[in-house]
Parts: structure tokens; sequence; C-alpha cells
């Protein structure tokens, strides 16, 4: 199965985006193109799953797109990495826990790179790290299937300005915090795009 892969360098407009998700999904389903991923970021947003309160709002100045994935209320913006993709499980496995797993292995994967040590929590959804006695959320998954298409995706926090989340509670956790990969350790991650579809494709592939 071929997967078609698109990175954009300049940040995209959430609902363009998910508008362009939404109509690859439904050329994906009808057998029109291929599978895909595409890396981007965003402008400051925040977005709410389906399973979001409004309670997780903290400061209600602030805008919130709701949108149709799974999970709860996040940020996107600037020094954030998100990849979308549309994956058609009925040519795969029409098994959704077992795709989560892919996908957080991928990230898994792809910090180890960067020596970076994370881990998965299957209570709590997304990519976390334990640094200095102190568990916080570095990548945040939120997933929809539709005809057994699996699309949205996942963001991965690289070096961007981590107050953004004091106006929320992300992802509805309260006692847990949010890091980025610049401060758990200080290295380049120019390369992060390419590092990562490595990953997605070698995932998806096996």
């Amino acid at each position: 199965m071929s997967i078609k892969i698109k990175i954009s360098r300049k940040p995209i407009d959430y609902n363009k985006a998910i508008s362009y998700l939404e109509k690859k999904v439904q050329l994906l389903h009808n057998q029109k193109t291929d599978e895909f991923l595409w890396i981007l970021s965003h402008p400051n947003t925040y977005t709410a799953g389906v399973s979001s309160k409004d309670n997780e709002i903290l400061d209600k100045k602030i805008n919130v797109i709701k949108t149709n994935r799974g999970g709860k209320i996040t940020w996107h913006g600037p020094g954030q990495k998100v990849f979308y993709f549309a994956i058609n499980l009925s040519k795969r496995e029409k098994d959704i826990r077992k795709f989560v797993n892919i996908i957080e292995k991928i990230v898994i994967d792809t910090l180890k790179d960067y020596k970076i040590k994370s881990f998965a929590d299957r209570k709590n959804i997304g990519i976390w790290i334990k640094k200095n006695n102190k568990v916080e959320k570095v990548a945040a998954i939120g997933i929809k299937i539709k005809k057994w298409i699996a699309y949205h995706g996942c963001s991965i926090n690289i070096n961007n300005d981590l107050r953004n989340y004091d106006k929320i509670i992300p992802c509805g956790i309260k006692n847990k915090g949010v890091t980025n990969l610049l401060k758990v350790k200080k290295q380049n991650y120019n390369n992060f795009e390419e590092v990562l579809v490595k990953n997605f494709l070698k995932s998806l592939k096996s």
C-alpha cells in the first residue's frame, strides 16, 4: 500500500487543514487516492475533541474550535509539529486499539532516535516523559474512525511556549504537566519531519 507524504513548512489554518483531511478521507474510501501522511504546524489554535467539557477551558476569552476527533481540549501553534494521516484499516486490521498502539510507537521510536525515552499510558492517551520524578505529556493523540478510515493525528511539542497550556486543562488531565523536547533535551530538531516520516512508514508497512 502506497502512502503519500506531504510536508508543509508554513503554518496551516486549522479549519482549512481539517477540510482538506475530510476530503482525503472520502477519496480514500472511494479508492480514488492513496493513504497519506501530512506533517505541518498551525497558528495559535485551541481545539476541543468530542469528549471535551466546558470546565476544561480556564480562560473563557480564548476561542476554541470544536472538532470531531477523539479526545479533549488541546493547543496547537508555533514550535509544535502535527502529523495528520488517513489510513485505511479495512485493508490492514480492523483493530482500533492496535492502530492507536502503532501511532504511539511511531512517536516513541522517533523520540528514541533523539536519545529521549518516552512511554504510552493506557489510562491517559498520549506520549509521556518522566524526568526528575515528574511525568509530563510531550505528544497528544486524537483519532477518528470513519468507514474504517483512521484519520486526524498527533501533535508533538518541539520548542513551543508551554504557557499556552495555562489557559486550559490539557486533554482534561489535571494532575500531570506538559513539556516539550527542547526542555527535555537541548539539541537540534531541524530534521524532525524526516525522522518522523521514516518511523511512520516503517511502522505502517511492518
